[in-house]
């Protein structure tokens, strides 16, 4: 029983995926697309030194240019800030004098407690302030 060259290629595809799969490295992923290319070379008739230079030139084309464009990429990430975390840094409206004794405050559509970031400060009803922090269930502006 004789297998087509195109077979074996296909077969290392797979064998190369396995470990993709596994480790979740993208090199084998690249190799294994590399393999598909060499399957189609041997499809088409071409020589196994064609197949090897075709498998070699996907590959190593693959992981010189998607390598270094995936590394970037996760590097830009963009900081996603949920929860309290989303709250500081926002302005909000004085609802209630805000003084070293309490107050509310209208933040993102809510209505919050909150005191001052120094002490000595107070904020009338209508004036913005900044929130520096949430603590506990309380803004803490300035």
């Amino acid at each position: 029983m004789d297998i087509d060259a195109w077979v074996w290629w296909l077969v290392a595809a797979v064998g190369l995926g396995i470990p993709l799969v596994i480790t979740a490295m993208p090199e084998f992923g690249m190799l294994s697309a590399g393999a598909v290319a060499g399957a189609v070379v041997a499809a088409l008739g071409g020589g196994i030194v064609a197949q090897v230079v075709v498998f070699a030139a996907v590959s190593v084309a693959l992981i010189a240019v998607v390598r270094p464009l995936a590394n970037r990429h996760s590097r830009q990430r963009p900081e996603a800030r949920t929860g309290v975390d989303a709250l500081k840094g926002r302005q909000a409206v004085v609802l209630q004098r805000v003084d070293r004794g309490g107050g509310r405050i209208k933040l993102a559509g809510e209505t919050w407690s909150a005191r001052p970031y120094d002490k000595t400060q107070t904020y009338e009803p209508g004036q913005e302030v900044d929130v520096v922090e949430i603590d506990g269930a309380t803004a803490v502006v300035m």
